[in-house]
């Protein structure tokens, strides 16, 4: 009943280890999350394995697909382009988020909002 007994032995081998890389490459990033200390060191470990992980895991499935299929892979590729481009955006809306955060409760060791210099007046 599957297609997959149909996959050559190099793109099997291909695909496989694809998966692999990325699978291990999110469980990296799930360790930092839990390993990490505070709430701005763990922002990055996540969002930097969520990219690597979903990019390698996408590659398998387009090899898969191309080969047994010979169909287009776009909807792998919009799943990439989507969380290439929103996972970043994410990490730097959470962060501005925190900090404004720290900032209202006067939390210790938070860099303070640096104000512009003020212009003289010309006379």
């Amino acid at each position: 009943m599957s297609h997959l007994t149909d996959l050559p032995v190099w793109a099997a081998v291909l695909v496989c280890g694809l998966t692999l890389l990325g699978a291990a490459i999110a469980l990296i990033g799930a360790t930092g999350l839990l390993r990490l200390t505070n709430f701005y060191e763990r922002l990055h470990a996540p969002t930097l394995a969520t990219s690597g992980g979903v990019l390698l895991i996408s590659i398998a499935s387009i090899v898969c697909f191309a080969v047994l299929q010979s169909r287009w892979v776009f909807h792998e590729i919009l799943i990439i382009v989507f969380v290439v481009v929103t996972t970043p955006v994410t990490l730097m809306l959470l962060g501005q988020a925190a900090l404004y955060r720290d900032r209202v409760e006067e939390k210790r060791g938070v860099p303070l909002k640096q104000r512009p210099p003020r212009e003289e007046p010309a006379e």
